[in-house]
């Protein structure tokens, strides 16, 4: 019995979790991204202006590529690229990952 009440409040917590999750990841790769390919800053002088939730992300680059991955192990992830004359976009989202 115990363990169905534990499984059942972690489905309750995990999908909110997850759906607030995305929501920081997608703001975090797009201003990385813009920060880093707009602004010419650094990833690690751009991880400066995150605050609250957001500071928690995860960043990478892909110089090639001139994109910014932010994730939050486990629960979400979002890739911005850099596209001339469109700035930064976020790539589409195929659900969770």
């Amino acid at each position: 019995m115990l363990a169905l009440i534990v499984v059942g409040g972690l489905a309750w917590v995990w999908t909110p979790a997850r759906r607030y999750a995305q929501t920081g990841a997608s703001y975090g790769a797009r201003v990385a991204c813009s920060c880093r390919y707009l602004g010419g800053r650094s990833l690690g002088d751009c991880r400066k202006d995150m605050e609250g939730a957001v500071a928690w992300v995860s960043l990478s680059e892909d110089p090639a590529a001139r994109s910014v991955t932010a994730s939050y192990p486990l629960l979400a992830r979002q890739t911005a690229t850099y596209r001339e004359g469109w700035g930064c976009q976020l790539e589409p989202w195929s659900g969770p990952r």
